[in-house]
């Protein structure tokens, strides 16, 4: 059984963070990290709230300290937080917010002052159970994971090796910490790597250009299609980069082109789940092939594609069809659970969302598959956020594109889509638009 350090490649007086737009320092993050686990409850796991992600960060290395769970929800919805409350009674929640959750004994997370300094960087069990994350509810009720504190540090470390970084780089994130991606990429890509992590998170355009043009070089934005799409439809500047990784859904090639040409810089994108973690990258405008993380190699069998070796710890099925190139390369062809077969005809909603989204006048749009029973004959509906456009002249683009058979009926036409943090569309949502408040189009 050996330890790992809860830092790694960082020199005690290099900056490990910014909070507040200010640096912090190494030595500073450990002390305020020995501060809070002195004031944390004798609990086996606490539901880690923190908005930002500096706070986060030091709530999750105390909870490490103190050999305490980190409850990771993939939303801070009342009804779900008050479900981990019921499924870990002994839990705790540690928030930033001005109120917590009513149920649980909560932690608010106190003033971080100068204090003392702390120089050793502690060391963890690599046995250690570090975290558990839930998938993300888009397909029903989030499902748990344990993550060791080898699993994770595996997959940091291999992901800059992936992705050729070196240390110093800054990194703004508009994902949340509590995310399977957000934690490997925002949270623990920093910790083991020697780059910094920026404590705030950013929705809108205008204060993800604004965090970007405070922050230092050489710095990198870790961001979804959702928030690179909204960055781009805007005719302000970005401010350039030296890094960009996108992750949670598909991106298209245009839209990676469209990117790299404004931040002037490559883009990477990382393909990932809660069950296994991240799994492999690529350049986009480059190849449409996906490889694997050092040591994870991927096998098939009756039952799909399992990914393995590296830092998943067991061999994990994967939701996902497969086309492998070979044992570390693969192509992505869209979730299981997405594929449809209409009329004998196969595709997947991926597929279909692509199209919907290259039309003009289409800011946003997803196709739905209707649970059984809904109708005698499958009929696939879809959302479209199009101001200005009419539903005729979508479903007109549509034929052009898709085959008729997959064609939605109905289309909604809506003001947006109610995707949660990291862009995703959870079905209750989706549910809840098409009965209470879409308009139908055809």
């Amino acid at each position: 059984m050996a330890d790992l350090p809860l830092v790694r490649n960082h020199e005690t007086g290099a900056v490990f963070a910014y909070f507040d737009r200010r640096p912090v320092t190494l030595s500073r993050f450990l002390g305020h990290v020995s501060q809070l686990a002195a004031a944390l409850p004798r609990r086996r796991h606490m539901i880690n709230l923190c908005a930002d992600r500096y706070r986060f960060v030091v709530g999750f290395a105390a909870a490490l300290l103190r050999q305490q769970l980190s409850l990771l929800p993939p939303n801070t919805a009342p009804d779900l937080v008050e479900r981990l409350e019921h499924d870990y009674p002994d839990a705790y929640c540690l928030t930033d917010a001005v109120t917590g959750s009513p149920a649980a004994e909560t932690v608010v997370f106190p003033a971080l002052g100068d204090g003392a300094t702390v120089s050793s960087v502690p060391v963890i069990r690599e046995t250690q159970v570090a975290a558990i994350l839930f998938t993300s509810g888009s397909t029903g009720y989030p499902v748990p994971h344990q993550k060791t504190w080898r699993s994770l540090v595996t997959g940091a470390r291999a992901e800059a090796e992936r992705l050729s970084l070196r240390t110093g780089l800054a990194l703004l994130g508009t994902v949340p910490p509590q995310h399977m991606y957000g934690l490997e990429s925002t949270v623990l890509l920093p910790m083991q790597n020697g780059l910094a992590l920026h404590g705030c998170r950013p929705f809108f355009p205008a204060d993800i250009r604004a965090e970007l043009d405070v922050l230092p070089r050489p710095r990198g934005l870790i961001t979804t299609p959702v928030h690179l799409r909204a960055l781009l439809d805007e005719p302000h500047a970005v401010p350039p980069v030296d890094f960009l990784l996108c992750a949670t859904a598909p991106l298209s090639p245009q839209l990676a082109a469209r990117a790299e040409e404004r931040f002037a810089t490559p883009l990477y994108e990382i393909y990932g789940c809660t069950e296994a973690g991240q799994v492999a990258a690529r350049r986009t405008v480059e190849s449409p092939q996906w490889r694997t993380l050092a040591d994870l190699t991927l096998r098939q069998d009756a039952s799909g594609t399992w990914a393995g070796g590296g830092h998943a710890e067991q061999p994990v099925l994967l939701a996902d069809v497969i086309e492998l190139r070979g044992p570390q390369t693969f192509l992505l062809h869209g979730r299981t659970a997405d594929l449809v077969n209409i009329a004998g005809k196969r595709t997947s909603l991926a597929h279909l969302d692509y199209h919907l989204n290259s039309i003009e006048g289409v800011c946003d749009g997803a196709f739905v598959m209707p649970d059984e029973g809904d109708d005698a004959v499958t009929r696939l509906m879809a959302f479209a956020v199009a101001p200005g456009v009419s539903g005729d002249s979508i479903m007109q683009a549509l034929r052009q594109r898709i085959d008729a058979a997959f064609l939605p009926r109905p289309l909604y036409l809506v003001e947006s889509l109610p995707r949660n943090s990291t862009g995703k569309l959870p079905r209750a949502a989706l549910d809840f638009l098409r009965t209470g408040r879409a308009r139908k189009a055809g």
